[in-house]
């Protein structure tokens, strides 16, 4: 199969003809139809973020089940599925208490390259290649654990599904588990790429007003107003970044939602909130960032600074959610969608991210010239990007 190889950090992902090994206990075999283009990626490929190589990429996916494992219940053949990045045991205190990506088989996938069991499936002449957090979908076929991948309903489009698997559900869940106590208050949300815009768009569904966009991008601001947010403010065009937003809030937000990952920006959202306010940061840095905050003022003005993987979502069943909010009109995901690439256009793709490209780009593998056993499996052309006649966006 086809697939997108990281051999080395800061050189080009190359295409490679990657060999399968057989299914394993467990195992499930994805056709992929689309993957999202993340930021994630990009850290590894520029070595901000470190990971077993030589790796096939893309952890934003969606697909349809070819075939199982030995043991394989949670979905069969013919099947259409998200993946996810963080699989869940379904044993320990983090996934019995609804936060899954917390679980410890994720740090199973970082530390051996492979999937739940520590072994890889992928290899290139007869060396091993890594997984990428178990996914690795920057490929015609990915595998991965049965506990990686969550079946859906298979009206989606391919396109949207994907983005749901990571962008989606890592913005909205943040905006939904973490900033409830927003309705009716105003929020800031600093990074307007398909993380900050999904948050956004939770924000909007929460009835947080109003909701202050933050970006260096114009277009990326003008795509924010468009799935909610009420202004935007750049910080390159305004002589204080701060002030402005104070203004457009009408008095110091207590909500702010920081998707860049960058010290000056969480930074900035911890001085930002007004007293008494919480920081959500969602952004991955590179790894051994840090970031200063004043003691006293956190203290004193008792402010609270959240992390947030994945959303802090239960993503078996906030996935799913989420995709039937997209469906009745409720989150407009379509229009966080921006170029389509093919699978050997990928470093094209990476190029403009690093440039400030807007809209979640995605990457489409071409239909295969024949189904083998999956019958009726949808096709791109059968699935509208749009929700249902019954939708109103």
């Amino acid at each position: 199969m086809k697939a997108a190889v990281l051999h080395r950090a800061r050189t080009p992902l190359t295409i490679e003809d990657i060999d399968l090994s057989p299914l394993h206990p467990g195992d499930v075999l994805v056709r992929v139809q689309a993957a999202g283009v993340c930021h994630s990626d990009l850290h590894y490929i520029n070595g901000d973020l470190t990971a077993k190589l030589p790796a096939v990429l893309g952890h934003e996916g969606a697909g349809i089940v070819e075939a199982v494992g030995p043991g394989v219940t949670r979905v069969q053949p013919g099947d259409t599925v998200v993946t996810m990045w963080r699989p869940r045991c379904g044993e320990c205190e983090y996934c019995l208490t609804g936060r899954p990506a917390l679980c410890q088989l994720g740090r199973v996938h970082a530390a051996t390259g492979g999937l739940i069991d520590g072994t890889s499936r992928l290899s290139l002449h007869g060396n091993p290649v890594h997984h990428l957090m178990g996914v690795s979908c920057f490929a015609e076929q990915c595998v991965v654990s049965e506990r990686s991948v969550i079946p859906i309903d298979p009206g989606v489009a391919p396109e949207i599904s994907a983005i749901a698997g990571c962008a989606v559900v890592t913005g909205v869940g943040a905006a939904l588990n973490h900033m409830s106590g927003a309705t009716g208050e105003p929020v800031v949300v600093i990074g307007a790429g398909g993380v900050g815009l999904s948050a956004i768009m939770g924000l909007a569904l929460l009835g947080a007003h109003p909701i202050i966009a933050v970006d260096t991008v114009d277009a990326r601001l003008e795509l924010a107003m468009s799935v909610g947010a009420t202004h935007g403010v750049n910080p390159t065009v305004v002589t204080d970044t701060e002030a402005e937003i104070v203004r457009a809030c009408g008095r110091a937000p207590r909500w702010a939602l920081d998707a860049v990952g960058a010290a000056a920006t969480l930074r900035q959202a911890v001085d930002v909130v007004a007293t008494g306010g919480t920081v959500v940061a969602v952004g991955l840095g590179r790894v051994g960032a840090t970031v200063e905050v004043p003691i006293n003022p956190l203290v004193q003005q008792e402010k609270t600074l959240i992390g947030s993987l994945y959303g802090s979502a239960n993503t078996p069943l906030q996935i799913p959610a989420i995709l039937r909010l997209y469906q009745a009109g409720k989150l407009p995901l379509a229009r966080l969608l921006g170029r389509t690439y093919e699978l050997g256009e990928i470093n094209d793709a990476y190029h403009a991210m690093a440039n400030g490209a807007v809209g979640r780009a995605v990457i489409r593998m071409p239909e295969p010239a024949h189904d083998h056993a999956l019958g009726s499996a949808p096709r791109f052309s059968d699935i509208s990007l749009a929700p249902s006649s019954t939708s109103s966006t």
